[in-house]
């Protein structure tokens, strides 16, 4: 409860209210939508299939998810047939709500689907209060996969369920080459280090980068190539090893803690979102300590 409260009153506030813009990627098949600050700048991308369109992800309001169908649906001239969500945080699963009521059928692996009302209950009292009559007051109802490989809209979809990373349960998407990590990759931006599961998220990333993706497409900015999982991991390394010269122990020591975010800030002064390290440090910190 503290935490989600914590996390609520630092991002609300965070950066402009600045429109959201689309954003053009490599392949003219995917496109991306990016939500205003208030919701985060969260990464919703579409593929532009021969039959319809598939969205990935779906926003933290369901007035992002509609955002950003109405954007796939201008620029690809196709109706949005099906959406996949990542994993089990607000800003990739809440706008299933909206999708849902224009029929629009959205999956994700089952371990994905049990995290949901666990972790809607969490960020439902931090966030609820602050955008009255926008938050959902409850869990969307989510579909699970029955198969890895999906045929919709004239496509082949590959859906991975992955293990602990930045959520407890992951998916990963891969198409033609393209491969859809949610924010198991924030490209110029600080990770969201909630669970301090820094093991488990490097093996994550070895998994995506064994299926040789040439496209790797993040929860935060931009798109780009395998590099972004090579960038990703160095962060962790690095947030580790800062972490570790600060000597962790337990019960936590607040200073300490307080100096390892601040190294952490002048390690990468230009990513965005440093505020997450407010909840990200002490949850490695904590966990270095007990392992220890």
């Amino acid at each position: 409860m503290r935490r989600a409260l914590l996390v609520a009153s630092l991002l609300v506030g965070c950066g402009s209210t600045a429109p959201p813009v689309d954003h053009p990627t490599a392949d003219a098949r995917v496109g991306r939508w990016v939500s205003p600050a208030r919701t985060f700048r969260t990464n919703l991308f579409w593929i532009d299939a021969p039959e319809g369109v598939v969205l990935v992800d779906t926003g933290f309001l369901p007035s992002d998810a509609e955002a950003a169908v109405a954007a796939a649906e201008r620029a690809t001239g196709k109706r949005v047939v099906l959406a996949v969500v990542l994993h089990a945080n607000p800003d990739k699963f809440n706008g299933a709500h909206y999708l849902r009521a224009r029929g629009i059928e959205v999956v994700t692996s089952q371990a994905v689907i049990d995290l949901v009302p666990h972790v809607h209950a969490i960020r439902h009292r931090a966030f609820a209060s602050r955008y009255p009559g926008e938050y959902p007051d409850a869990p969307p109802e989510l579909e699970a996969f029955a198969s890895e490989t999906l045929e919709v809209a004239g496509t082949t979809l590959t859906l991975h369920a992955l293990g602990p990373g930045c959520s407890d349960a992951h998916v990963a998407l891969e198409w033609e080459g393209h491969v859809f990590v949610g924010d198991l990759v924030a490209n110029g931006h600080h990770a969201w280090l909630e669970l301090g599961h820094v093991d488990a998220w490097r093996a994550r990333l070895d998994e995506i980068a064994a299926l040789g993706p040439r496209y790797v497409h993040p929860g935060r900015g931009a798109s780009g190539g395998p590099e972004l999982l090579a960038a990703q991991r160095d962060y962790l390394d690095t947030v580790e090893a800062i972490t570790r010269e600060h000597e962790p122990t337990l019960p936590v020591d607040p200073a300490r803690v307080d100096a390892v975010r601040e190294a952490i800030e002048a390690r990468y002064p230009d990513l965005g979102h440093a505020v997450f390290l407010r909840i990200g440090v002490p949850a490695v910190y904590r966990r270095l300590a007990e392992a220890s």
